[in-house]
């Protein structure tokens, strides 16, 4: 089985503009999330489509590709770049430009997936602990998901599912297993090509997850778990966290 891990890196956003460029203590975040997925993947390369960010992964000697401005999402981003690479791999991994605290045994959690070929797409769950408390849990940035017991996604929300009916919202935690979104996903390099042809779904344009539109076709997502946390990075107050985190860490 071969693996190439794809890097989609826009400019453009709405609550932190030119993100991936952000100097994280002397590096470009882009660069800190390239060297992460580097540890666990051979094959590396940014997609993006903005001039700057090109030229910041050549200066630090990464590989890059140019995609259209016109993507909706990070996966059909990560299609166009796959065929402008021009080489085969069996399995696409789809690693977030805004994730630099990704760890490698996160990445070899999602490549396992595919340790069974009946696997098409694959993605990582974190179950939420019982001290994070009900505003964690309820944030809707933080996605949910709901397995079934051949850990497969059976649906994604940005509100609490499921639903624990004969208890206090405080006492959820206590009384069921939930499980975090981690935003990275895998896919078998055929089914990458037919899941971007897909036009959105309805569920999809409910809850802002392009990941229901692959279930609401039948595509079955198989989850890896993992107990390690990462800092995704949204906004500028996300950021004044990650370097105050990033501060503390020999590792990276």
């Amino acid at each position: 089985m071969n693996y190439i891990a794809i890097i989609p890196a826009r400019y453009a956003s709405s609550r932190f503009p030119g993100k991936p460029l952000a100097d994280m203590a002397g590096k470009p975040m882009i660069q800190r999330v390239y060297e992460q997925v580097k540890k666990a993947v051979e094959e590396v390369w940014v997609a993006t489509d903005d001039e700057r960010i090109y030229a910041a992964v050549n200066a630090f000697g990464g590989k890059v590709v140019m995609t259209s401005a016109e993507h909706r999402s990070g996966t059909d981003r990560i299609e166009e770049a796959y065929g402008k690479i021009g080489k085969q791999f069996d399995v696409i991994i789809n690693v977030q430009g805004d994730e630099p605290f990704i760890q490698p045994a996160q990445i070899e959690a999602l490549k396992a997936c595919f340790d069974s070929k009946a696997v098409e797409l694959a993605t990582l769950v974190k179950p939420f602990r019982k001290e994070d408390g009900f505003d964690v849990l309820s944030n809707p940035n933080s996605p949910k998901v709901v397995v079934n017991n051949k850990h497969e996604a059976i649906y994604f929300s940005r509100s609490v599912i499921p639903f624990v009916r004969d208890a206090k919202p405080a006492e959820w935690l206590e009384k069921q297993t939930f499980y975090k979104h981690i935003g990275m996903y895998a896919y078998r390099a055929d089914v990458l090509s037919q899941i971007t042809k897909l036009p959105p779904s309805a569920l999809e344009k409910a809850e802002s997850l392009e990941q229901l539109r692959w279930i609401e076709n039948g595509y079955r997502i198989r989850v890896g778990y993992t107990g390690l946390e990462t800092i995704g990075i949204d906004t500028p107050e996300d950021m004044a966290r990650a370097l105050e985190a990033l501060s503390l860490r020999k590792d990276l």
